[in-house]
Formats: C-alpha cells, sequence, structure tokens
C-alpha cells in the first residue's frame, strides 16, 4: 500500500472499526492508496490507519453514503473501488474488478456476495438485498443479484453521476443512475466472511429495514432521462 498517487484509490468509509482495519489495511493490493474516511469513530480507528499508511479523511456527517462520497471526492486516481471496512470483504479481490475497468470490459464492477460460514450474512439482511434486487430489476431492467458495497469504476463517470443519497440508499444509487446513463454493469462472485464487530445496519432488523427505507427512496425518483424518450439502460455482464 502507499500513500504516494496511484491508478487506483480504495475508498473504506469508517465507524468504529478498530479491531478489523489490520486485517483490511494489509490486504489493499500493492500500489493503491487506502482511504479510510473516519465517520466519528471513537475507538481509535483514525490513528490504526495513519499507522498502516493510509491516508484519512475525516466526515463528521453520519451516513454511509456521506462516508463514501467524502472518500470519492477526496480520490484523485482514475479508477476509485469501495470496500466495506468492516473485515467482511477482503480488498484484495478488488485487483480484477480494476483491471477490468481499466481495460474497458465493464463501467462499474460489483461484488456478488457469497456467504461464508453462519452468521456471515443474518437472513433479515439477506431478504431485505433480494427485495430491493427484484425493484431493481422493475426499475432498470438490471438482473444483478445483490447490491453490496464491494466495487470498481472511474473516478470523473461515478463523479459525473451526481449522487445525492447520504445514508444507505448511496450504493444503490450508484447502479440506478449508471443504468439510466446506459453503463456497461458486470457483476462477479465474491466470498462474504462474517463482519468483525457489530453490524451498524444489517445486525438488527430495524438498522435492515432503515436501509430497505432509503433504497426505495432513491428506486422512487425521476429517472434521469427525459420523459417519453427511450431508457438507455444498462447491461449485465
Amino acid at each position: 500500500m502507499t500513500t504516494t498517487p496511484s491508478d487506483v484509490d480504495v475508498v473504506l468509509p469508517c465507524l468504529n472499526e478498530a479491531e478489523a482495519l489490520p486485517w483490511v489495511l494489509e490486504r489493499i493490493p500493492p500500489g493503491w492508496r487506502a482511504i479510510v474516511v473516519d465517520n466519528g469513530s471513537t475507538d481509535g480507528s483514525a490513528a490504526i490507519a495513519r499507522a498502516y499508511g493510509a491516508t484519512v479523511v475525516p466526515e463528521p456527517r453520519r451516513g454511509f453514503g456521506a462516508a463514501c462520497h467524502t472518500g470519492l471526492t477526496a480520490a484523485t486516481a482514475d479508477v476509485v473501488c469501495f470496500c466495506d471496512c468492516d473485515a467482511s470483504l477482503d480488498p484484495s479481490l478488488l485487483a480484477p474488478f480494476a483491471r477490468e475497468v481499466r481495460d474497458g470490459g465493464a463501467d462499474l464492477v460489483l461484488g456478488r456476495r457469497r456467504p461464508q460460514g453462519r452468521g456471515a450474512w443474518p437472513a433479515h439482511a439477506r431478504a431485505g438485498n433480494l427485495a430491493l434486487a427484484r425493484i431493481l430489476r422493475r426499475r432498470t431492467g438490471l438482473r444483478l443479484h445483490d447490491l453490496g458495497p464491494l466495487r470498481a469504476a472511474r473516478r470523473e463517470p461515478l463523479l459525473a453521476l451526481g449522487l445525492t443519497d447520504r445514508r444507505s440508499g448511496y450504493p444503490l444509487q450508484m447502479v440506478v443512475r449508471a443504468a439510466d446513463a446506459g453503463w456497461r454493469i458486470a457483476e462477479h462472485d465474491v466470498p462474504y466472511l462474517p463482519r468483525t464487530g457489530a453490524s451498524k445496519v444489517t445486525g438488527t432488523w430495524r438498522g435492515t429495514w432503515q436501509a430497505v427505507r432509503d433504497m426505495r427512496r432513491v428506486l422512487g425518483e425521476t429517472p434521469a432521462y427525459p420523459a417519453g424518450t427511450a431508457h438507455p439502460g444498462g447491461t449485465v455482464r
């Protein structure tokens, strides 16, 4: 991992992930820059991230989307990746994602989470994700199976999407607006591990369904193309 300019930046939204951070940061591909967005941690996460060579960017406004977007605007690399900071996903798996984007095989690459072991993906969280995937299919025509956080795309086109959600709807809004813009979207299986520590979203029914409400609001947005024109549509590989 490096703090000098690289061709890939990895945005890592972080809220009290001190226990998981070393595992995550040790798996950032060589030559890539880790951008840890501290979303108000009180457990020393920021200091640990700095000790492991990450760039730390504060974002006091609570919200997954707020942290992700602050990381995106702080990024300078051509290709930007996103990964959770709780050790449920291995950031080294992003290497082929970034390569696919850089080589022109896809505009947005997503990881389809495949749970590894009991407790990796609670039933209520999986049910919420499935419901949203079905609604997304009706809204955009995309036959995606997951709306997971592991993803890669080019920075400038991402910024041009004009993402506005600053809560749990951010990852979904990215996919919806990318589909409206006609992006080629690829989805690949990735192992999903039991997270370190308690989840702020999917650990409870309340948190899960709050996220579902945020995402349903995103799906209710007016499409970003003029009424009466053909839906440009995204494509899934």
